[in-house]
């Protein structure tokens, strides 16, 4: 699943390239996840001022409303002056007077909606459970710690849960785990403050060097322009089972919480 280094990576792939369009036509495929929520030739005329970013979800704000793109599980975006025509999978062609922003999503758990403002229904109810976003000012080890001493689910999942910080997904969770030397068992609210600082700043990090990195691609991750990303070839933790931890050799462990591979070092992440 795209999460917050794909989606970011996503963004700056085409971002700068469609500001300024103005919208030729909408067509829709088969159904995604959510209506539009408006009919699609209404928005023939309107012009992308900027895209933008909440979580996982891409925001385009038009001259009048906006755009929330969600990539979904397997989803990703494309944008160029010379598509060839859409394909079974191909869900969304956005044309503009710049090029074609189309959105790719075999298993249809993506999404494209239309809002007025991002304060007004449908936006607001698909953003206001969202948590802290990670690599911003606002994302502080004093208020981290005091949203981790509310959750009594082990640090793992309320990571992955996205209410307390966002974006910060299955690969990405157990990478700053292991950074921050933290078992992913760990319940949260038993984090003292020296350990959720620890966290805290092991998430800024994972998440930049992934940013660095273009992101994941673990199976068909690509940004707008086909370029895929490269962290996972240099992930400590992840994917390695079985393997030497590269800190102090011990055999990588995975377990599974909620349905979900987690990697660990039984070493290192003692507690």
């Amino acid at each position: 699943m795209p999460e917050l280094p794909e989606v970011e990576v996503t963004r700056r792939s085409f971002a700068a390239r469609i500001a300024d369009a103005r919208i030729r036509a909408l067509r829709l495929g088969k159904p995604l996840r959510w209506p539009l929520g408006v009919a699609p030739e209404t928005l023939v005329g309107r012009t992308v001022r900027d895209v933008g970013r909440r979580g996982k979800y891409l925001l385009m704000t038009l001259d009048e409303g906006v755009l929330l793109l969600h990539l979904g599980m397997s989803g990703r975006l494309v944008f160029g002056t010379d598509l060839p025509p859409a394909g079974p999978h191909d869900h969304m062609d956005l044309v503009t007077t710049r090029g074609v922003l189309r959105l790719h999503d075999p298993r249809r758990f993506g999404a494209v909606v239309w809002a007025p403002a991002l304060d007004a229904a449908p936006a607001a109810r698909l953003l206001g459970g969202l948590g802290a976003e990670p690599l911003e000012d606002a994302f502080e080890p004093r208020s981290f710690h005091a949203a981790l001493r509310q959750r009594h689910a082990s640090i793992k999942q309320v990571l992955l849960a996205g209410d307390v910080v966002v974006g910060v997904g299955n690969i990405y969770a157990s990478e700053a785990l292991f950074e921050a030397r933290i078992r992913p068992t760990v319940r949260a609210d038993r984090l003292s403050l020296a350990r959720a600082t620890r966290l805290h700043d092991a998430i800024r990090a994972v998440l930049g060097r992934a940013l660095v990195l273009g992101g994941s691609t673990l199976r068909d991750f690509a940004d707008a322009t086909g370029g895929t990303g490269h962290f996972q070839l240099e992930a400590a933790v992840y994917g390695r089972a079985g393997q030497p931890c590269p800190a102090c050799a011990a055999p990588i462990r995975v377990l599974r919480q909620g349905q979900r591979s987690t990697y660990y070092c039984p070493v290192c992440q003692r507690s």
